[in-house]
C-alpha cells in the first residue's frame, strides 16, 4: 500500500507545490494523481497537488472530489466558470504554497517522473526552468500557433534567444509572488514570468502524446490566445492603426494640395468642390492621428485601473 504521507521523509526541505489545471480529463485524472503518488514515492520531499477545475463540462469535479479523499497534500479548486487555462493556472499560483512551484498539463503529456529534472536544474540558482521538449506531441494547428505565440513572446516580452517556453516549468516562490501582484483580468503566464524573472533555463524532458481525448487548444483557442497577447500586454495593434492614420493622412493631404493647385491654375467644374475636398481630407487625415494617440493612451489607462479578477472560485477543498 502506498504512502501517501511525505512530510515526514523531509521536513527541512523546500515545498514544492503541483498546479494542474483541469479541462475535460475525467478519465486521465486518476492516472496523472497516481504517477504523481508514484513520483513522490521515489522522490520524498514537502509537496501539495493543486488541481483546478476550470469550468469543466464533463465530470471532472465529481472525480477530483473522489481522488481527494481525506488526502492533505491534494487540494482541489473549481472555477465558478471556464476562464481559461493561463486564468487557471494563475488561480493555482495565487493558492499555492510551496517554495518552488510546478506548472504542468492534465493530459500526461508531461510525465509526472520528469519533475526531478526540473528541480535539480532550478537548484542552480535559476529563477524559472523550462522543460523543452525533443519533439513535441502536438497537432499541426497547435504548432503553427506555437510559432506565432513564440514570435510575439520574442517581440513583446523580450524573450531571451533560445528560450524554449511551454506549460512544463519549475518556478521560484520570489518569482511567483511578483507574478501574483500582477492586476490584470486577462494573463498570459509566460509573458509575466519574463516580465518578473531575471535568470532563465531549459532541460530537456520527454513529451508523449495525450494520454486520452484530444487537445483542448483549437484554432479558436489559440487565436483568442493570440488576441489576448496583442490587446492586453502591447500597443501594437493601436500603433498598426496609428500608422495607417498617418499614411491615410498624407494621401490626404497631398490629395488636397492635388486639388488646390489645379483650382488654382484653372476654374472648378463645380465651385467649392476644391476647398471641400482639401478640408475633409485635412481633417480626417488629423482625425485619425488623433484617435490613434488617444488609443495609446486608452490602452494605458485600462492596464492600470483593472480591476477585475481573472476568475472565481466555487469551492475549495
Amino acid at each position: 500500500m502506498i504512502n501517501h504521507d511525505h512530510t515526514a521523509a523531509d521536513t527541512q526541505g523546500p515545498m514544492y507545490s503541483v498546479v494542474i489545471p483541469v479541462y475535460r480529463s475525467a478519465n486521465i485524472l486518476p492516472r496523472t494523481l497516481e504517477r504523481l503518488d508514484a513520483f513522490f514515492d521515489k522522490h520524498p520531499m514537502r509537496h501539495e497537488i493543486i488541481f483546478i477545475n476550470d469550468g469543466s463540462p464533463d465530470n471532472s469535479w465529481p472525480v477530483l472530489e473522489k481522488i481527494k479523499g481525506d488526502r492533505d497534500d491534494v487540494v482541489i479548486i473549481d472555477l465558478l466558470r471556464n476562464s481559461g487555462q493561463h486564468s487557471a493556472m494563475m488561480c493555482g499560483l495565487e493558492h499555492a504554497c510551496g517554495d518552488f512551484v510546478i506548472t504542468m498539463d492534465d493530459d500526461l503529456q508531461n510525465p509526472p517522473e520528469q519533475i526531478i529534472h526540473l528541480i535539480e536544474k532550478i537548484n542552480e540558482g535559476h529563477d524559472v526552468v523550462f522543460g523543452e521538449f525533443p519533439q513535441k506531441m502536438h497537432g499541426l494547428t497547435r504548432m503553427l500557433g506555437s510559432k506565432v505565440i513564440g514570435w510575439l513572446n520574442t517581440k513583446l516580452f523580450k524573450k531571451p534567444p533560445g528560450l524554449v517556453l511551454t506549460n512544463f516549468r519549475i518556478i521560484r516562490r520570489d518569482i511567483v509572488d511578483a507574478v501574483c501582484e500582477f492586476n490584470t483580468s486577462f494573463p498570459y503566464l509566460p509573458g509575466l514570468l519574463l516580465m518578473s524573472g531575471k535568470t532563465f533555463a531549459n532541460i530537456r524532458t520527454e513529451h508523449h502524446a495525450r494520454a486520452e481525448g484530444k487537445s483542448n487548444y483549437s484554432t479558436r483557442v489559440i487565436a483568442a490566445l493570440i488576441w489576448r497577447i496583442l490587446f492586453n500586454y502591447s500597443a501594437f495593434p493601436l500603433r498598426v492603426l496609428c500608422g495607417v492614420g498617418v499614411v491615410m493622412a498624407v494621401a490626404s493631404f497631398v490629395l488636397g494640395a492635388f486639388y488646390l493647385i489645379r483650382a488654382l491654375n484653372k476654374d472648378s467644374a463645380a465651385p467649392g468642390w476644391p476647398t471641400l475636398v482639401v478640408l475633409l481630407s485635412f481633417y480626417q487625415g488629423l482625425t485619425l492621428i488623433l484617435l490613434g494617440a488617444l488609443g495609446e493612451y486608452v490602452v494605458r489607462v485600462v492596464n492600470d485601473v483593472s480591476g477585475r479578477k481573472a476568475y472565481r472560485v466555487r469551492k475549495k477543498l
